[in-house]
């Protein structure tokens, strides 16, 4: 039986051995490429056109995010399985969005990816269970309760720009956006979060484990 290809986007040298490792004595996977940066992942995919590629959302200086469109470009029968160690469920839609077919955290088993892996190749969508879990939970949280896993993958790199004392110019600059833009978002933040002011939420920032910063 001919083995699922694989290659491993990532951008720590420790990940990649890890997962080529891991499925050394597999029958059914193989890791037939590693790569540590965006272009050069390109390429190698370019020329190895494999089943599966296990990207990490964040690479150095560069994004997955980017990655993803790039890959469906130039190997079409390529799909992408994002490995992130973000757990908001606004980074997994974002993926899917841009045409990734699962979504596997850092915090899950090493039989969850090869459940994924088998999902995928099936032509259907896996998202992990602490994903899934995550969204159960804002489902039955009490009502009036704010939750930062409610936010937008915009409004979360927000908050992070907000929590290192950037000011609104300078969230503008370093975004690209407007600064009108940026007010919008506070607003929006501000709504979903359920705060009064501004004031309450630098205050929520302060006094929240915000895991994802």
């Amino acid at each position: 039986m001919k083995k699922i290809t694989v290659v491993v986007v990532d951008d720590h040298q420790l990940i990649r051995q890890m997962w080529t490792s891991m499925f050394a004595n597999s029958d059914e996977v193989e890791i037939t490429g590693k790569c540590g940066t965006l272009n050069g992942a390109i390429e190698m995919i370019k020329i190895k056109r494999p089943d599966i590629v296990l990207l990490d959302i964040n690479l150095v200086r560069e994004s997955g995010l980017d990655a993803v469109p790039l890959i469906r470009k130039f190997s079409p029968g390529t799909r992408i399985i994002a490995v992130s160690m973000h757990n908001q469920p606004a980074y997994a839609k974002k993926m899917l969005q841009l045409g990734a077919k699962g979504y596997i955290t850092k915090n899950s088993p090493f039989e969850e990816m090869g459940k994924a892996i088998e999902e995928v190749m099936k032509g259907n969508v896996y998202i992990c269970a602490e994903i899934k879990g995550i969204l159960s939970d804002q489902l039955n949280k009490e009502p009036g309760e704010p939750n930062i896993k409610d936010l937008t993958m915009r409004e979360i790199e927000i908050i992070k720009l907000m929590k290192d004392g950037l000011s609104t110019k300078e969230i503008s600059s370093r975004l690209n956006i407007g600064t009108r833009t940026v007010e919008v978002h506070r607003y929006n933040i501000l709504k979903r979060l359920k705060l009064k002011n501004t004031a309450s939420l630098i205050n929520y920032i302060n006094t929240t484990d915000l895991t994802f910063i």
